[in-house]
């Protein structure tokens, strides 16, 4: 099974909107054989890049 790693920054209403529209398509029940993790950009560590086969990134212009 591959992994999808969604590393996110979501400090406002809006990231947020944007990233559970993510997550929902990442995860749409059509999709098959794909495991979708999902990280704060903040917290995401080295094994958990690792660990993914494809990454989708999300962050407003200013991270940290």
């Amino acid at each position: 099974m591959s992994r999808l790693l969604i590393v996110h920054h979501t400090p406002s209403p809006f990231c947020q909107e944007m990233f559970e529209a993510v997550v929902a398509g990442a995860t749409d029940p059509e999709i098959e054989g794909v495991e979708v993790a999902r990280r704060a950009a903040l917290s995401v560590s080295p094994a958990d890049m690792l660990a993914a086969d494809g990454y989708l990134l999300g962050s407003p212009a200013n991270l940290g």
